[in-house]
């Protein structure tokens, strides 16, 4: 049996934590399982509450490790976007062994040198990104293996999160005795996948990530990452005077926003939408309301980001890509002419996680598969005996029939005779 490349990225978002199972397969990925668990444990991208954090990590584990049949390890950590340091290094690499030919080892040895850099002590890498290989004059991208030269420059970009949060995230999964596999920015991680960075090779990119409580801005130029901001209004700042004055959970004035927003007002009659009794009290809202307590905040809020981004729109020729969970309200979709720039939403269509909550997620085990060509690191998120019995178990069903219906069936009607 082939080698199982099955990757677990974990994403601690702001209200919740998500578990992305996928195995990928000639470049692409096939989903296995996606698992979302609600937490208190964050506030503003810090961990407020360790336990909280570590409960719902335990229990996303559980069940993907139930659905799976096999044990998960060790999984791909999202680290959030806080004051993001990028630092340039160049190396020289010398083909010293007399063969004058670019091997692995020859890459591998410049990486290592590259990341052992350390701009201060508060700081912990994090991404190595935009690897780029001048050769004979002539750079490129591309893996120069089997090259002809004295010696060759590796050019790449290092980004740095704070020390504190890098830790206090990655004890999260620690004690909630998992490994970690690699960790990535969020911000890096969703580029890979809305594939920010090809767009950002000859205009500026502002990415929108819009969660619950907060909105990350990152600027991206010249295919790289440049610098990160957190705005600290997320879509729930939109919902806010509907749920003071009614008492509303959060989760229902998302689905509220969700499913019946429409930004033409006669679109938005007196229907009755929802209707719930609140502590022995009946509430009853017509899409016209929704639309009276929430519309003119999410204009707000494309103001806000305008007006933030207004230095970098004005320079040049720049784009929005909105993604993340906030994403899913449909909405946005109809207001995207509202920014100061070009703009578009990006929702991943991996089958099994169609949703902009799962988009860094999925960038985090593209991100490592791409590092993967110079770091060679074989190991997988799931216990490979376990995994190796799980699929021999269902190939054997699948072959034999056992247990399933037409086997059944076939045994009822043989049993008449």
């Amino acid at each position: 049996m082939g080698r199982k490349e099955i990757y677990a990225a974990l994403e601690i978002a702001d209200h919740e934590v998500r578990l992305v199972i996928g195995e990928l397969f000639e470049a692409r990925l096939n989903m296995l399982r996606v698992e979302r668990v609600q937490t208190s444990g964050v506030n503003n991208k810090e961990i407020v509450d360790e336990k909280a954090v570590v409960s719902a990590i335990r229990k996303a584990v559980a069940n993907a490790t139930i659905a799976l049949g096999c044990r998960i390890e060790r999984v791909l950590l999202a680290i959030p976007s806080i004051e993001v340091t990028r630092c340039n290094q160049k190396i020289n690499v010398s083909i010293d062994d007399g063969t004058r030919t670019v091997r692995l080892y020859h890459i591998q040895s410049g990486f290592n040198k590259a990341i052992g850099y350390r701009p201060a002590v508060h700081l912990e890498l994090v991404n190595v990104g935009c690897i780029k290989y001048k050769i004979n004059g002539i750079t490129s991208r591309k893996l120069p293996l089997g090259e002809t030269c004295d010696s060759f420059v590796m050019d790449m970009d290092l980004l740095f999160a704070q020390k504190k949060t890098v830790y206090a995230y990655a004890r999260c999964v620690e004690q909630a005795n998992l490994e970690i596999l690699d960790i990535c920015l969020d911000s890096y991680a969703m580029a890979q996948e809305a594939a920010v960075f090809e767009q950002a090779i000859d205009r500026y990119v502002v990415q929108v990530d819009l969660c619950r409580y907060n909105t990350c801005l990152s600027l991206f130029a010249h295919g790289k990452l440049m610098k990160c901001i957190l705005l600290k209004e997320g879509y729930a700042s939109w919902y806010e005077e509907l749920q003071n004055k009614y008492g509303l959970k959060d989760h229902v004035c998302y689905r509220l926003l969700q499913n019946i927003f429409d930004k033409d007002p006669k679109k938005n009659g007196d229907n009755i939408i929802y209707l719930e009794n609140i502590n022995d009290v009946q509430v009853a809202l017509s899409a016209h309301e929704v639309y009276a307590l929430c519309y003119e905040r999410i204009e707000e809020w494309i103001e806000k980001i305008n007006e933030t981004c207004r230095p970098i729109t004005q320079g040049g020729n720049t784009r929005y890509v909105v993604s993340g969970e906030g994403v899913n309200i449909q909405i946005l979709e109809q207001l995207m002419d509202r920014f100061s720039a070009s703009a578009s939403s990006y929702v991943p269509q991996t089958i099994g996680a169609r949703d902009g909550a799962y988009t860094t997620a999925i960038g985090m085990i593209y991100s490592w598969k791409e590092i993967q060509e110079v770091r060679k690191d074989e190991r997988i998120s799931v216990n490979r005996n376990e995994m190796e019995e799980s699929v021999e178990s269902i190939r054997k069903v699948a072959h034999d029939g056992e247990g399933g219906f037409t086997r059944k069936l076939k045994n009822m009607l043989l049993s008449d005779k």
